[in-house]
């Protein structure tokens, strides 16, 4: 399959240190920020889509991958996980760091022409 759009977003947890959390509102940033009707343009149905889902963050290894599944509307997404991102660390070093995660959305159609 060929990508045929790609968009980005960018989320953060402030006081919890969610890794989750801040990948889950830079993915909702890169979805609800645009409205392409992609599908149709194809004369396909939304759930032809295939959406490979990459989020960089500080902590990969604390998203929990299977949270993120239930923000897509439709399309079915596939997730890789990385190092990226920013933590920012709270004056004083006391407490969770604000983090930072990074989103990159890049979709295809099955049966796209």
């Amino acid at each position: 399959m060929t990508r045929l759009i790609t968009e980005f977003g960018f989320g953060t947890s402030l006081r919890r240190g969610d890794y989750t959390q801040a990948a889950e509102r830079a993915i909702r940033n890169a979805l609800w920020r645009n409205s392409i009707n992609l599908a149709e343009l194809y004369d396909l149905p939304k759930t032809a889509m295939r959406i490979r889902v990459e989020i960089g963050v500080m902590r990969p290894d604390l998203v929990d991958v299977s949270a993120l599944g239930d923000v897509f509307p439709y399309g079915t997404p596939e997730f890789e996980v990385r190092h990226g991102g920013l933590d920012v660390a709270r004056p004083g070093g006391s407490g969770n760091p604000t983090v930072m995660a990074n989103a990159a959305l890049s979709v295809s159609l099955e049966g796209a022409r």
